[in-house]
């Protein structure tokens, strides 16, 4: 009799219903945390474009300023 009792107990809470119920939760946790880092990419993603723009300026001004001669540093003794 406890044995029909106790399979009884087990089909009413199964645990593949609380299998089902954690799976879900999992699920709408995943697609939880999608949706943050989606946000989050999508905010520094115009960060990224200003460091990109940054960059290029920087290498810009890099070779602009290498190709111009520099003037000496330092006492200049006059020519006599």
């Amino acid at each position: 009799m406890r044995a029909f009792v106790a399979v009884r107990q087990l089909l009413t809470n199964s645990p593949v219903n609380e299998s089902k119920q954690l799976q879900d939760e999992v699920k709408e946790l995943k697609a939880y945390i999608e949706e943050v880092f989606a946000d989050y990419n999508d905010m520094h993603e115009d960060t990224r474009m200003q460091l990109d723009l940054i960059n290029e300026t920087l290498a810009e001004l890099q070779t602009k300023h290498v190709n111009k001669p520099r003037k000496p540093v330092g006492y200049i003794k006059p020519e006599e």
